[in-house]
């Protein structure tokens, strides 16, 4: 399992430990919420019975003792009779049972009652619990409450108290993983850079045994010399991708099929015979390339290309535009095994692989080099398994007006 791979499934086992803790919190709540709500509907129960005691005792001694019990709960409740008219409030805001009155009335210092505030709580106070009911004066009452300010409050709390979680470790997160990404970049920077440092006296030394071979035993026409300077300059190529690491690439404007056509050339030789190449489209194109890293972008592509087909096929490379949108259209087509519709994203991902060998970074450093040095795009743009597969580059076109783009 390459690194990669071990990280997405670090990610997936934290995640999956967030949620039991998550749950288990939520649980743990619900419990506790259950709990408190029986004491409250006792507790509600027992101010209805001490206001059914109250209203049929004349004992002044056990009065007190009811309007002890009744004075000590607060659940807010609503008491109604039988004909649904409201009769005892207990706990309710008091801010709001009263209408607003006139100058005239707040003279003669009425008080008028807000129906409208009641019928609200009691429809509320329907919906959360059913009612108790009582005999008073051999008439039927009931008493509706709902549930208290605090268990209110708990019943919202753990999604609050998540919520702030989530958020700390978010930002946690996002900045030790900022911080450390920008480490490792400085490190890949400076080994990349000497990389192409060490590279660089090879390379010179090759190219001079390749003059001197050719001076000793005449082969300056010879086919197989020329590839080998081919591959000199390959090399050369790559330690210059690897010493420009780190710093911003330069675009020039580039005829886009001469390209294409170049590093398919040198590619094909290198490869099985059994698998043929094609370019075709428009030649007239022009678009702001850095050949190296663009030339790099094919190299990945081709690659996968081959070795998505097993044994004999084909692949085609495509060159079109638009003119109206202003873009330059690559189309990398293969008769390969195919992705399925569900890993069109995945597969720029960092580690994904289908090979038993390989790190999975080709196509992760193809669409970051395509998105963040050339500002295209690349995607998937068809495939089906058994049959094949085409991944399309996006370019922004530099042909003037008088240039045809199509």
């Amino acid at each position: 399992m390459n690194p990669y791979q071990q990280k997405r499934r670090w990610k997936y086992s934290l995640l999956a430990f967030a949620v039991v803790i998550a749950s288990g919190s939520l649980l743990y709540t619900s419990y506790l919420v259950k709990n408190i709500a029986k004491s409250e509907r006792t507790r509600a129960q027992v101010w209805a019975m001490s206001m059914r005691q109250m209203l049929s005792s004349d004992d002044n001694d056990f009065l007190n003792y009811v309007l002890a019990v009744r004075d000590s709960s607060v659940v807010p409740a609503l008491v109604v009779d039988s004909k649904g008219e409201f009769q005892l409030t207990r706990g309710l805001d008091t801010t709001k049972t009263f209408i607003k009155l006139d100058e005239a009335e707040l003279k003669e210092k009425h008080q008028k009652y807000d129906p409208e505030y009641f019928k609200q709580e009691l429809e509320y106070m329907k919906s959360q619990h059913e009612p108790i009911q009582l005999t008073v004066l051999k008439e039927p009452w009931f008493v509706y409450y709902k549930d208290s300010p605090l268990l209110t409050q708990l019943k919202i709390f753990p999604y609050i108290q998540l919520t702030v979680i989530a958020i700390f470790l978010m930002v946690a997160y996002t900045a030790f993983s900022s911080s450390r990404k920008s480490e490792q970049n400085q490190v890949w920077v400076g080994l990349a850079k000497e990389t192409a440092h060490q590279l660089g006296t090879p390379i010179s030394s090759l190219m001079a045994w390749i003059e001197l071979i050719k001076d000793k035993f005449d082969a300056e026409n010879d086919p197989l010399m020329a590839e080998m300077e081919n591959d000199v300059k390959r090399l050369e190529i790559v330690a210059d991708r690897f010493s420009k690491i780190g710093s911003v690439p330069k675009l020039e404007t580039q005829p886009v099929y001469d390209v294409v056509k170049d590093f398919v050339d040198y590619f094909k030789v290198r490869v099985s015979d059994k698998i043929s190449f094609e370019l075709t489209g428009n030649q007239a194109l022009f678009a702001g390339l850095n050949v190296p890293l663009f030339d790099w972008v094919l190299e990945n592509l081709l690659k996968n290309a081959v070795n998505a087909i097993d044994g004999t096929g084909s692949i085609k490379v495509n060159i079109s535009g638009n003119r109206a949108k202003k873009q330059v259209f690559i189309d990398v087509s293969d008769t390969g095994k195919g992705i399925p519709r569900s890993k069109f994203e995945t597969v720029f991902q960092p580690g994904y692989t289908t090979r038993k060998r390989g790190w999975g970074l080709g196509l992760s450093l193809t669409k970051r080099m395509i998105n963040n040095y050339h500002n295209g795009q690349i995607f998937v743009r068809d495939s089906e398994v058994g049959k094949g597969t085409t991944f399309r580059i996006v370019l922004k076109s530099l042909n003037d007006d008088s240039t045809p783009a199509t």
